[in-house]
């Protein structure tokens, strides 16, 4: 295979919606540059890009696939990626490592929420966009009702470069205003006949050929002069404007294609042959440190590493982008991410599972190796003369939770590192290890992300596994001040136990004054700080511990033992086991004795003190509470109202956002267990959402009552 220069390299994203056939275009473009000899179908399960088990089990796409055409003298990187919103992951990879996006939208049903999320992160990743109309020869297909929803959604920039004579079952001919011809095909798609545009559409053509050129020439001033001084452009000078265009974001290219048939994807390709941009034409990414770093082929040698995937018969296999210098077999590099050293024993350009062994890879290229020691998805590979470090991928927070655990509780080691490793491949797929909750929690984009997990594990690793309600990580906090005496007294023989404290706890609050007086029934207390102690606490709030012992009724030695009795309930808190927040105890009183007072008497006083304290404070349970944002389409925008509300959502506010409807709300974490499985059923899935945690609210009355009830019937049932 012959050697690329950076100058001769483009990377292309192929995104999309579910269902918007980035996998048949994939296979399409493989056949057309020559790589395979004949295009397979996703109903056969024998496409490149959906080649592992799950995706030939549940019939889509699960990982992104890279793959490379040799295309008119240059080489074509491209990765296909999943188009369900579970997966997204994958595409905000992609768009990380390469530098263009084709954005394939099916006909039958124009821009969708998927496309919406899709666009909007190549905003944020200011990344050039390609729009592809695709399955124009669907039954439904309404081309002008598309391009009106593009204009309506992505704005002026939309550019009509072909568009079809006919859409439907008639769909064989579209006029690209480009190179003004027209282009047709028969039955079977392929090779097409090019001819002059007929008289009847010569009017329209001339028309979207004059907005392609006042868009191309709008990005460049001698462009622009030219076409001022004599109305048009040459084909040359268009590709020049269309290209700065792509680079700065100011114009979208629209193509028409029906992968299925392979009718449009030839001339698709010769345009990401010929005029988006090569990698060196995009803005330098930066290294952690803010430096900029180019594409430089004779540049210090770094790899950024950004997929991972378990192959049979093969083992990890890591994917990787060349950032700069050119990477030969057999180099030594260090893994600045971890601290360790790799040997890059073999190259392979890959497509999908097949694999051609290179002898080098320059800067802005990517490539893949095999049988790596411990490198993980996200880290850089330097050589010695070199320091660059990247971490620019950034991934949606979790939107759906599941507790995890092996049938088999022997099992549980091996079944956290096969998780591990899935995290590896799939850094959406978030593992916890939840102490407070005391389970797995498997944290995905969705259900189906979650289920597909399972299917791996289960079928691939013939590990039976259980997914269960993850328990929701309530805390306890008071909301009144009370006060408390223990004596813990224990006598066996010999030196007993012995130690007495009296405490005062009220809720806590940053700022407040120093305590002074209190005042409990007829009585006051007088308080007079000697030392204070500030535990911000892990799981958020914190404790606060005013030692105001006078005359030296508790020594000073046993006040850490009683802090220590404090922590204790603080990690268990008193109504329902959840860790309390927020508390300021003050320790005033007690008694202890001179031979059996020890550490261990006063943790129990100081724990059994608080307890009761704790309960007359005016105990409150807190949940944790999401900000949510939904994306729904106005005609079900009722139904999804409801549904939030029946999920005790309190809404913060609607917006109208290019089309769709925007609703803002915030509700529990308890309420969202099921919630992107309920609003793809209610919305046909035509939504989306994301949430992130947002704080801790006092839950309703009713709610805490069930939430002690529960609790004090579990704590009876292990007693």
């Amino acid at each position: 295979m012959k050697v690329y220069q950076t100058n001769e390299i483009k990377n292309i994203a192929l995104l999309g919606s579910k269902g918007s056939g980035k996998t048949t275009l994939a296979e399409a473009m493989l056949y057309e540059c020559g790589v395979i000899k004949r295009r397979g179908t996703v109903e056969a399960g024998n496409t490149v890009s959906d080649s592992f088990p799950v995706e030939k089990e549940y019939g889509y796409s699960v990982f992104s696939t890279v793959f490379y055409a040799e295309f008119l003298g240059k080489k074509l990187n491209v990765i296909d990626c999943p188009g369900a919103d579970d997966f997204v992951g994958n595409a905000i990879t992609a768009l990380n490592v390469t530098d263009t996006g084709v954005i394939l939208i099916n006909s039958q049903y124009g821009v969708e929420v998927g496309t919406q999320n899709i666009f909007r992160t190549t905003q944020r990743l200011k990344k050039p966009v390609i729009f592809a109309l695709n399955q124009l020869d669907g039954e439904k297909a309404d081309y002008d009702n598309v391009i009106e929803q593009m204009r309506e959604h992505f704005g002026n920039k939309i550019v009509t470069v072909q568009y079809p004579i006919q859409c439907g079952a008639g769909f064989n001919a579209m006029i690209d205003v480009l190179l003004m011809k027209k282009y047709s095909w028969g039955p079977d798609g392929g090779v097409p006949v090019i001819e002059d545009i007929p008289a009847d559409q010569m009017d329209r053509a001339k028309e979207l050929h004059q907005a392609l050129v006042e868009a191309a020439a709008e990005n460049d001033e001698t462009l622009m002069d030219k076409f001022f001084e004599e109305g048009h452009l040459t084909e040359d000078e268009m590709r020049e404007g269309i290209r700065k265009g792509l680079i700065d974001r100011s114009i979208y290219p629209v193509f028409c294609v029906s992968a299925a048939k392979d009718m449009g994807v030839r001339r698709m390709m010769e345009f990401l042959g010929n005029v988006v941009p090569f990698v060196e034409d995009m803005p330098a990414p930066e290294t952690t440190e803010g430096v900029e770093v180019k594409p430089d082929s004779n540049g210090p040698l770094s790899l950024y590493f950004f997929k991972t995937t378990v192959e049979p018969h093969i083992g990890e296999v890591s994917y990787f982008k060349v950032m700069s210098g050119t990477l030969t077999p057999g180099v030594d590099l260090e893994n600045v991410t971890r601290g360790t050293r790799e040997r890059i024993a073999q190259l392979y350009c890959v497509c999908g599972s097949i694999k051609t062994q290179v002898d080098k890879l320059c800067a802005g290229d990517i490539g893949a190796t095999v049988k790596l020691k411990d490198v993980r998805t996200g880290n850089t590979l330097d050589a010695k003369d070199c320091d660059y470090r990247f971490d620019f991928i950034r991934f949606p927070e979790p939107k759906y939770r599941r507790a995890v655990r092996p049938v088999t509780e022997s099992d549980s080691e091996k079944l956290m590192t096969i998780l591990t490793r899935m995290h590896e491949e799939d850094p959406t797929w978030v593992i916890e290890q939840s102490k407070e909750l005391k389970q797995v929690i498997l944290s995905g984009q969705g259900e189906f992300h979650l289920r597909t997990l399972k299917w791996r594990v289960e079928n691939n690793d013939k590990l039976p596994i259980i997914f269960e309600e993850p328990r929701i990580p309530y805390r306890e906090t008071i909301t009144k001040a009370a006060r408390a005496d223990y004596r813990h007294k224990k006598q066996s023989g010999g030196a007993g136990q012995f130690g007495e404290v009296h405490l005062i706890i009220e809720p806590y609050t940053e700022g407040m004054p120093l305590p002074d007086t209190y005042k409990f029934g007829n009585q006051e207390f007088k308080m007079s700080v000697r030392d204070t102690q500030e535990i911000p606490l892990a799981w958020g709030g914190k404790l606060v511990v005013h030692n105001c012992i006078v005359g030296g009724a508790i020594d000073a030695r046993f006040i850490p033992a009683i802090v220590k009795g404090l922590m204790d309930r603080m990690e268990q808190g008193p109504l329902t086991g959840s860790y309390a927040r927020d508390v300021r105890v003050c320790i005033y009183d007690g008694k202890m004795h001179p031979v059996d007072s020890n550490e261990i008497s006063f943790r129990l006083a100081g724990r059994n003190a608080f307890s009761e304290a704790f309960r007359n404070a005016g105990p409150k349970v807190l949940e944790p509470v999401y900000d949510v944002e939904v994306m729904v389409p106005g005609d079900v925008m009722g139904d999804v109202m409801s549904d939030l509300q029946g999920r005790r959502a309190i809404i913060m506010g609607m917006e109208s956002d290019n089309g769709f409807e925007k609703i803002i709300a915030k509700v529990p974490l308890k309420e969202m267990g099921s919630y992107s499985t309920a609003l793809s059923s209610i919305t046909g899935g035509r939504s989306a959402f994301t949430m992130k945690f947002a704080s801790y609210e006092l839950v309703p009355s009713d709610v805490q009552d069930k939430l002690l009830k529960e609790y004090a019937e579990k704590a009876q049932a292990e007693d």
